[in-house]
């Protein structure tokens, strides 16, 4: 027999087609993913708890990361691709822990999220997610689908950006040793916080992105700091040359991410929803519907509309809501919030360097 799947692109349509991909996973009970080395360990976060029963008893299901240190979560050498991704920490130290991989040896990172962003809770307040490539659980389980393919090697960093040690960080990579085929692109992922977004400005989620590929998909986590309705600017897609004027423009911030008409439902309250492509998923309102120091979470996925590009792509959004002066017609105005979003595409190497790290700075404070 003949078998040519590389166990890639998975779904009900090849579930039954044989493969000669090799599973492997990675965790804090098989740090190095290697076959035949799990749950070795003698050491680790519960070993106190395993006393009584010894090794190969959940003796190192986590790690701790010490203050202002990184932590290298996997090393592996390729071909072949993560197809999962599980994680889980304590909410408190969703926004101060930086997640970044690298494919291939690259020197400057792929991806760089904030951990909770990466999995669409960047609040750092519980909030289930049921989408197809992000699924998150109680109580704070974080779940990735996307597909990562590598070809030479991936490599997976947690950067630890307070003066404390975290403690009990609990993960596992899944992935498969196969043939990559040449059309694959890379994932990557960015992102960026306009916390507040001057006035009249827009704020951007990608600029400079070099090469050719596709983008996939917005998490978007907003601050309001005003009264009234706040979703009225337009996002916009500037790819392959375009300058003053995009190509793709959109209708408005809850049009695009699949709702209407504010998101309200009859009784006046927001209306949640968390679907496999698109979600207005968290609602954070300490004072009452279009009252000001509301949050938002919001979730685009373009899984079967996604946006090609073949030069340059650059990403915009804008901040409007409405002002209602006595006697004259509503106009928009300019909102200057906190906009923090994550941007997801995939593109061929290499990829143009990100502005830069990632700071406490950028995290600051809700």
């Amino acid at each position: 027999m003949t078998i040519q799947f590389n166990g890639l692109s998975m779904g009900l349509g090849n579930l039954a087609c044989l493969s000669d991909a090799e599973s492997r996973s990675i965790s804090a009970e098989n740090p190095t993913g290697e076959k035949g080395k799990g749950g070795q360990a003698t050491e680790g976060t519960c070993s106190l708890y395993a006393r009584d029963l010894g090794q190969g008893w959940k003796v190192s299901p986590s790690i701790h990361i010490p203050a202002n240190e990184v932590a290298t979560l996997a090393e592996i050498e390729g071909p072949g691709a993560i197809q999962h991704i599980w994680m889980t920490v304590h909410p408190d130290h969703w926004r101060c822990l930086i997640l970044r991989m690298y494919w291939d040896g690259e020197e400057t990172p792929s991806i760089e999220v904030p951990l909770g962003d990466f999995f669409c809770n960047g609040w750092c307040e519980r909030s289930n997610v049921n989408s197809l490539p992000v699924s998150v659980n109680p109580a704070g389980g974080f779940n990735c689908y996307w597909e990562m393919p590598f070809r030479a090697s991936a490599r997976i960093t947690l950067e630890n950006l307070t003066s404390s040690e975290v403690h009990n960080f609990f993960y596992q990579v899944d992935y498969s040793l196969t043939d990559v085929p040449d059309d694959r692109a890379y994932l990557h992922a960015q992102w960026r916080r306009s916390n507040p977004l001057p006035v009249g400005e827009v704020h951007t989620l990608i600029d400079g992105v070099q090469g050719r590929g596709h983008y996939v998909g917005t998490y978007m986590a907003r601050g309001v700091h005003h009264n009234g309705w706040w979703g009225e600017g337009e996002i916009k897609f500037f790819m392959d040359g375009d300058s003053d004027w995009p190509t793709i423009c959109g209708t408005g911030t809850e049009d695009y991410f699949g709702g209407a008409w504010n998101f309200e439902q009859p009784a006046g309250e927001y209306g949640v929803y968390s679907t496999l492509f698109l979600g207005f998923r968290q609602v954070i309102k300490p004072d009452g519907l279009y009252r000001s120091q509301q949050r938002f979470a919001m979730y685009r996925w373009h899984i079967l509309d996604p946006i090609r590009f073949k030069e340059n792509l650059r990403l915009t959004i804008q901040a409007l809501g409405w002002v209602h002066p006595a006697g004259e017609e509503a106009r928009y105005l300019p909102l200057m919030d906190d906009i923090a979003t994550t941007a997801f595409w995939y593109q061929a190497e290499p990829h143009a360097p990100f502005p830069r790290e990632i700071t406490m700075r950028d995290i600051g404070i809700f």
